[in-house]
């Protein structure tokens, strides 16, 4: 049998399978840096016109891997909770 390296997960702790994450759709940056969310990620997520989202970038070895966006209205703890774990397993 070959041995494999295993590869780095970013998303959980190592050795953990992370079954929640998945491509949901591509977008584009256009020449002013803007994306637009497609209209079925809006609904599906309950994103309306107006609402704030905060952006929670992650970096490992000065490369940004992982990017959130977090309706601002749920934000209160759910950063600290929902990330914290996963950035202490990272940078520990």
């Amino acid at each position: 049998m070959k041995n494999e390296a295993k590869k780095e997960s970013y998303c959980t702790p190592m050795g953990e399978e992370c079954t929640s994450c998945k491509v949901e759709s591509l977008v584009s940056v256009d020449e002013r840096g803007q994306m637009v969310l497609p209209k079925d990620i809006r609904e599906k997520a309950k994103i309306q016109a107006g609402d704030k989202l905060a952006l929670v970038s992650c970096e490992k070895k000065g490369k940004t891997y992982c990017i959130f966006l977090i309706k601002a209205d749920e934000l209160t703890g759910m950063v600290k909770g929902m990330l914290g774990p996963v950035m202490k397993e990272m940078t520990g």
